[in-house]
């Protein structure tokens, strides 16, 4: 016998597990609702769920050939070079295209022109009013990023390169959106680059504690479509898949990524002292399953303060360096200034 899970998209509620007639009762009530059972690759509408008494989902066909737009992603190849300071590099096709965040550019090939768009440059070069484009700049906007993205495409003919470097030591993981469902939902500021096509959006945290205490506020990123996108995380990345149902407690700032089926919320440390000398904080980030999850060894706000702390400006004490004089000798050998 199934056990069947369901999720509302509208109220981010989850039901389950339930046996094949209760399921079937909970589809014709909640035809709206996404399904989803052992063995299936992926949530799908109950009315494309033939055990639920939906119909099987229209075959998707490919554009006909001179029928006028594009559709999907460009199929762009890449490598990703390095281990702790990590680059990306793409090899475009003529007139394929990548988008990257603006000061993302390490080097290009001259065939490569840049040019800076409104917007997330999904619906460059693909039609797309200015409503659509002003929208898409607002979300980046309540994700922290700018109003612009850099789209750099091949003006010339062969293979041509541009390459998009990491903002601080960690990992660049490379991603096909159309094996993760089509969406993925990240932390702010993870986006690095990605082809032409897919979109950067936002995610909205919809209860109160997972949005003060997740560690990411209330936004986060949603990265949308078919192709290629590559996000970058802090240190050392952990891939998790978890079974319905299933649950991991995560710091609050080492979450990177997840399935959009996954169900993150908060929940508090155990016990006073674990709560005000444990170091963790008050709340842990809890991912429920079903769905893949990835995480972070050293988030950026974690280094950040690190660095804060030990900077002599700041108030913080030099380690482990300098001699027995003190600031008088560091600045002898080098090491500080007035």
């Amino acid at each position: 016998m199934s056990q069947w899970y369901f999720h509302s998209p509208n109220d981010q509620q989850r039901v389950g597990p339930l046996d094949d007639e209760a399921a079937r009762r909970h589809a014709q009530l909640n035809p709206a609702a996404l399904a989803w059972r052992e063995g299936m690759r992926e949530w799908k509408p109950v009315r494309e769920v033939p055990e639920l008494g939906g119909a099987p989902a229209a075959p998707h066909l490919p554009p006909l050939p001179g029928a006028g737009g594009r559709r999907g992603a460009d199929e762009i190849d890449f490598r990703i070079v390095g281990h702790d300071m990590q680059f990306v590099e793409v090899e475009l096709d003529p007139g394929e295209s990548a988008i990257a965040e603006a000061g993302a550019l390490m080097f290009k090939d001259g065939t490569v022109q840049m040019d800076t768009v409104f917007g997330n440059g999904s619906h460059s070069g693909q039609g797309g009013g200015f409503m659509d484009k002003l929208l898409s700049a607002g979300k980046r906007v309540l994700t922290g990023e700018s109003l612009f993205t850099t789209v750099f495409t091949h003006t010339g003919t062969g293979k041509a390169k541009v390459a998009f470097a990491a903002p601080y030591p960690g990992t660049v993981l490379a991603m096909k959106l159309d094996e993760h469902g089509g969406r993925l939902i990240c932390q702010k500021d993870s986006f690095l680059a990605g082809a032409r096509g897919v979109s950067v959006g936002v995610h909205f945290q919809r209860k109160i504690l997972t949005g003060l205490f997740g560690g990411e506020g209330f936004i986060m990123q949603k990265l949308e479509g078919d192709g290629w996108v590559f996000v970058h995380a802090g240190g050392t990345v952990v891939e998790r898949e978890l079974q319905a149902g299933e649950r991991i407690d995560v710091d609050t700032g080492c979450v990177v990524a997840y399935h959009a089926s996954v169900n993150m919320d908060v929940r508090p440390v155990s016990g006073i002292k674990s709560m005000f000398f444990g170091g963790e904080g008050v709340f842990l980030a809890t991912l429920t399953g079903p769905g893949k999850v990835w995480m972070q060894s050293l988030p950026f706000s974690r280094l950040a303060g690190r660095m804060l702390q030990a900077a002599p400006q700041g108030g913080g004490q030099a380690r482990g360096e300098g001699s027995v004089l003190g600031g008088l000798g560091r600045i002898l050998d080098g090491d500080n200034s007035f």
